[in-house]
Formats: C-alpha cells, structure tokens, sequence
C-alpha cells in the first residue's frame, strides 16, 4: 500500500468502512450525473397517454349491451369475460380497442398478437405522418421514421407481440414459442436504455430484449428440443434512460415490479416460470421477487448492480437465485451498497449473498451473456427448460447445482 511522508499508510480497516464505501458511491452517482447531463430527468416528456384514453373509453363502453370488465381487473375476470365471446365478438373488441385488448392479462394470447398488429399498424400511420412534418426538425423528422420502420417491423405477421404501448419512449413484449400450450415460460428483463427504438438491432443482437429473447428460446430448444417451453423478452416497463440517476435509485424498479409481478400472475399456475434479468433488469426482479406467485421457480441475474437486498434469502419467495457476471463487465466496479436510496445493495455473485453462481465464460462484457455459443446463454437454457442440475458453475462455486443433480 503506497504511503506518505507524515501522513502513513491509511489503515486497511478505513478503507473498508461503511463511511469509505458511502463516500464512494456518491462520487459515483455524481459522476453519473455530471456525465449524463440528468438524462434520466430532462428526458423525461409529457408525450400523450394513448393506452390511458383507450381504457377510458372502454370503461364508459358498453357491448351488446353488457358493461366491459374494468380493463384492468384480475385476469381470471379477463379470462372468463373473453371465454364467453364468440370468436367474431373477440376480433370486433380487438379492431375497436386494439391498445386495451393488447394489453390485457387474461385475455387468450392469439387475440393479443392480432390486437396488437392492429395498434402496431395505427401507430405507424401516426409515426409515419411525423417524419414529413415540416414543423418538426430535421432531426425529428428522421427519429419518427426509425420508429415507423420499428412499428413495420414488429407488426410482421410471424411476430408475436404481447403487449405495446407506444408513449414516450414506448414499450413491448414478445414472445417466442407458443405461449399458450407452455410447461415452461422464460422471461427476459433487460435493463437501462430500453424503449421502442432499441427494442431489436441488427448489428449485436443479442444486446437488445427482443434478440436476447430469440437467444435464449433457440438455447432451449437446443438443450432439450421435447420441452414445451415459450421465452418472453419483456420490455413492457419504463427503464432508466441512461446511467443517470434514474438507474442509480429503484424508483423505476419498483414500478416495473408491479407490472412483471402482473404478467406472472396472468400465466397459468400450472406453467413453471424463470425469470433471467439482465443489469438494471435485476434491481427490478429483485423488487418483484417478494410478490411473485409460487410457480416462478428460479430467477437468473447477470450483470447485476445489486437486487436491492442483502442476501438472496431476504429476496423471499421458494425461487432458487442465480447469479453471474464476466471478469470484463464494468458493472463489478459499481459500489455495491444502498446509501439514501442510491445504489442496490449487496453483490449477487459475491459469497456472502448466497446466490448459486453460474459460468459467465465466453460472454465479452456487460452485453455478451445472450450470445450464442457463451456457457452463460447455454446456463441460462438450461434453468429455463427446467434442468439446473446439469448446469456449469463458476470456478469458484462448483457446488451450485449439487443439491439439483
């Protein structure tokens, strides 16, 4: 340890104290900040409700003389309401409220996917009228067509979109595999950055949700092609835009909690559920993980800032937590604590949380663990078809799935 002439070696014990460590993390967060120019703060525009006026006007609806449920009631409500429709009554509320009916729990997911090509349609003719708006910059005028093409694109007829809405930043799920016939549901929950416009790319793909989702349900289906099993990359909350202060506190967690605990509770109880979340995506599963129904069997993090708990057993629930992290991810040079809100507590790989640590080889960095040929995407298939035992753990935890095999 370098010293200083009249000053000496400052002591080990101080460097490892709580005060060393909070000072730490504030400099960090000022530093996020001062970088970022509050992106997290000054992105954040008014910019229309579009679902909210379609709920509105569904909840003052009526049809064939009967009240519609409240679009937002449990999704056994939704499911019964939706079972007594004929099919031609289904398809007339999904062209008449396509955003209500897209978005619904409970509703059958075929009805979902066509309501929501339906809004993915008309926010497209919307989106596509903004890019020749002489009012607009130029500028302006060339992010609307980047998001009209998105639209184009998510509304293929081989899509399978669960939900959209496209206000603000926008957001949307997809689903890989028949959802409806599943034994074993994977959800991707990926992290800072997330809306419309990066929902899929073409050059690293599989840094983006809808790529990371492709990754994995082909990594199952590789690992064991008999498993019924369906994977949904799930970009259906607000996420933090940019390492500002919107990711360093888990106000938008919290919220996206609630919405990922609603999409577990509208699968079937009977369909085993693994959650893999991706860095700020795990502050979010962590938040949800004390709410979860009981089929969600494991929840897989990678590239975690923390879950905002001190160990894997405060998390509550009976999922088994997993954990990984490449030695080149920058995230592991994040302070791992919560001071005053800021940060998300406890290394998820490190001993002392209790987590089962899987290998991370192959993955480059903090995007690289849905690449495929990686042992983390290969890890990440194998808890998701149900088969942990079989799994690669780190070198340093290589009793992780002992108790599974």
């Amino acid at each position: 340890m370098t010293s200083f002439p009249g000053l000496g070696a400052p002591p080990f014990s101080f460097l490892q104290s709580t005060a060393w460590r909070m000072a730490l993390a504030l400099l960090v967060v000022f530093v996020m900040l001062a970088c970022t120019g509050w992106t997290a703060v000054r992105g954040a525009k008014d910019t229309g409700d579009p679902l909210g006026a379609a709920r509105a006007a569904w909840r003052h609806a009526s049809f064939h003389g009967r009240r519609l449920p409240d679009p937002q009631a449990a999704p056994g409500v939704q499911a019964a309401f939706y079972a007594s429709l004929s099919r031609t009554d289904r398809d007339t509320l999904a062209a008449r409220y396509p955003l209500v009916v897209g978005n619904t729990g409970g509703a059958p997911v075929e009805l979902r996917y066509r309501a929501n090509r339906i809004a993915l349609e008309q926010a497209r003719v919307i989106t596509q009228r903004r890019a020749t708006d002489q009012r607009l910059t130029p500028v302006g005028r060339q992010d609307a067509r980047r998001l009209a093409h998105r639209f184009d694109s998510l509304k293929a007829p081989d899509r399978q979109i669960l939900a959209f809405d496209p206000a603000g930043g926008g957001r949307a799920a997809e689903v890989f595999g028949d959802l409806a016939h599943a034994r074993r549901v994977s959800v991707v929950v990926p992290g800072v950055d997330t809306n419309l416009g990066n929902f899929e790319r073409t050059v690293r793909a599989t840094s983006a949700p809808s790529g990371m989702g492709r990754s994995l349900y082909d990594a199952e289906r590789a690992v064991r092609p008999d498993a019924r099993t369906a994977v949904i990359a799930w970009a259906d909350y607000t996420a933090p835009a940019g390492i500002g202060m919107g990711a360093a506190t888990g106000h938008l967690a919290a919220v996206g909690a609630l919405r990922l605990q609603a999409l577990v509770r509208a699968l079937p109880t009977t369909t085993g559920v693994s959650l893999f979340c991706h860095s700020y995506g795990s502050v979010v599963c962590g938040v949800a993980a004390r709410g979860l129904p009981a089929n969600v069997t494991d929840i897989a993090v990678a590239g975690s800032p923390g879950m905002r708990a001190d160990n894997a057993a405060a998390l509550g629930g009976r999922a088994r937590i997993w954990a990984m992290r490449d030695a080149d991810d920058w995230i592991q040079d994040v302070p791992y604590l919560e001071v005053g809100g800021l940060g998300h507590g406890a290394d998820p790989v490190g001993p002392a949380f209790g987590s089962r640590v899987l290998s991370a080889e192959g993955a480059v960095g903090h995007a690289g663990y849905f690449t495929p040929g990686t042992r983390s995407l290969r890890n990440f298939a194998l808890v998701g078809v149900g088969t942990p035992g079989a799994v690669d753990c780190a070198a340093y935890d290589r009793s992780c799935a002992a108790d599974l095999a």
